[in-house]
């Protein structure tokens, strides 16, 4: 008799991930309002603090575009656009000098070849494809009661759960970087530093419970494919 996907500990785990998920969530939004409320001494922009970052590892020939929406701001290798969202372009907090150097360290991880951040380019289009179709390639296996069919969707997760397995160093290293940089010459007293680095610290913590949601999504998807 196959089993269904929405078994008890099933329902635990949704339910786990969620709280989970919303935690970190509040947590990321807190200290990003906290130190969005928190002028810089340098009294510049986001957008410019990351322009001087750019230029001091060599990267001129990084743009810097600001982005509609909330916390979208991102580095996108295939154009070699650092996208800032308005808040952090024209933000003058500590909050918006953290979010802006970090994702010009993900360019600065580009531009000096880091093994994990080109170990997780060369996986997005596999995870891509993984990502979409996992699902429904396991509600197959369980309703055509095909087990080979349900270990290869645990597969396919297994590779969603690589990429963002992957994503952590990537995410701490560009953290790293940024701080770094806001540390390098007394650029930022020691209080703004610290918030940046709360700022930093809240947000690599949405990937660390994203990656740990994903380790007990599998462990649950390999223990019913064991019962099976």
């Amino acid at each position: 008799m196959p089993l269904m996907p929405l078994d008890s500990n099933y329902l635990i785990l949704i339910i786990a991930s969620l709280l989970l998920g919303l935690i970190t969530q509040a947590y990321i939004n807190h200290q990003y309002k906290k130190y969005s409320a928190v002028n810089i001494s340098t009294g510049l922009t986001g957008a410019q603090t990351a322009r001087g970052f750019l230029d001091s590892q060599g990267l001129s020939n990084i743009a810097i575009q600001m982005v509609p929406g909330h916390l979208t701001d991102h580095y996108d290798p295939r154009t070699n656009v650092v996208a800032l969202s308005e808040e952090v372009f024209n933000g003058r907090s500590v909050a918006a000098t953290a979010i802006a150097c970090h994702e010009c360290g993900h360019a600065a991880q580009q531009a000096h070849a880091y093994l994990p951040a080109r170990l997780r380019g060369a996986l997005v289009p596999v995870v891509s494809l993984a990502s979409n179709l996992w699902v429904f390639v396991l509600i197959i296996g369980i309703f055509a009661n095909l087990l080979q069919v349900v270990w290869v969707a645990v597969i396919m997760f297994g590779a969603v759960l690589l990429f963002q397995l992957v994503t952590l160093p990537v995410e701490f290293n560009a953290s790293r970087r940024a701080m770094a940089y806001i540390g390098l010459g007394g650029y930022l007293p020691p209080n703004e530093i610290s918030g940046a680095r709360h700022v930093l610290t809240a947000a690599a913590l949405t990937y660390v419970a994203g990656a740990l949601m994903a380790v007990m999504q599998l462990l649950w998807l390999f223990s019913m494919a064991r019962r099976r």
